[in-house]
């Protein structure tokens, strides 16, 4: 069954690994036949892989898009969960989700679930930016209570 996509001005999205680009107007595209296609909106570019998690995202990324080298992507990826297994333990539910449609070849839905690991690292590190600040607004001498 095809698949219609609209996109907006300028957006971009990558169709069985070609990175195509809107000009500046609204466009449909109708997708024939099975290929894996990402939005602007779910693409990371590799300086934007800044964090365990979305190196993560990152490479599963990869591996949808990127066939001919999925045995280095699948290595990549088991060595980059191995550590952050080990940073973050109670994540190792979700982890063995995405790990399972990994392996299963579906690497579109392990790419979405790979979101949340990217969620709960923004979410750690503002509880730890909050706890950093609260002792130090407390060293500073200053007791009052908003």
């Amino acid at each position: 069954m095809p698949l219609k996509i609209t996109l907006k001005p300028n957006e971009r999205m990558i169709i069985g690994g070609a990175v195509v680009t809107n000009g500046n107007t609204k466009s449909d595209f109708i997708i024939e036949n099975n290929v894996p296609i990402l939005r602007q909106k779910d693409i990371m570019s590799v300086k934007d892989a800044g964090s365990p998690g979305s190196r993560i995202y990152f490479v599963i990324q990869l591996m949808y898009i990127d066939e001919e080298n999925l045995t280095t992507h699948h290595n990549t990826y088991w060595k980059l969960v191995q550590d952050f297994v080990k940073a973050a333990p109670s994540m190792l539910g979700l982890i063995d989700q995405i790990s399972e449609h990994i392996l299963s070849n579906r690497h579109y839905q392990a790419l979405k679930l790979s979101k949340k690991l990217i969620v709960y690292e923004q979410e750690e590190m503002s509880y730890a930016y909050e706890s950093i600040a609260g002792i130090q607004y407390h060293q500073q001498g200053d007791h009052v209570r908003p």
